[in-house]
């Protein structure tokens, strides 16, 4: 499944970033939605939920997340909807780890 999230702050950390494998993060911006896809091995077996997805959220919960591969990385957003498949642009698409 998918979970769309608004994105509410982020580090200037992101913007910073220039390594090949994480020149993704220079492209989140506050104010835009993303899609993140919960997928295995990130998905738990028993629950069929991956972590952080803001599952008991409402649409005020304010949630932290973190980049992988760069914890200087990180902000808050707030869960939109959750979807079947994801629908957003290639940038603005990740994977729960």
């Amino acid at each position: 499944y998918c979970v769309e999230f608004k994105t509410e702050s982020l580090s200037h950390h992101c913007a910073l970033e220039n390594r090949p494998y994480a020149r993704w993060m220079q492209y989140l911006r506050e104010g835009h939605t993303v899609c993140v896809a919960c997928q295995p091995p990130a998905m738990n077996t028993d629950t069929r939920r991956c972590f952080g997805d803001g599952h008991n959220a409402d649409g005020g919960k304010i949630l932290h997340w973190e980049a992988v591969g760069n914890p200087w990385c990180q902000g808050t957003w707030k869960k939109i909807r959750q979807l079947e498949h994801c629908s957003c642009p290639f940038v603005h698409s990740f994977i729960f780890t």
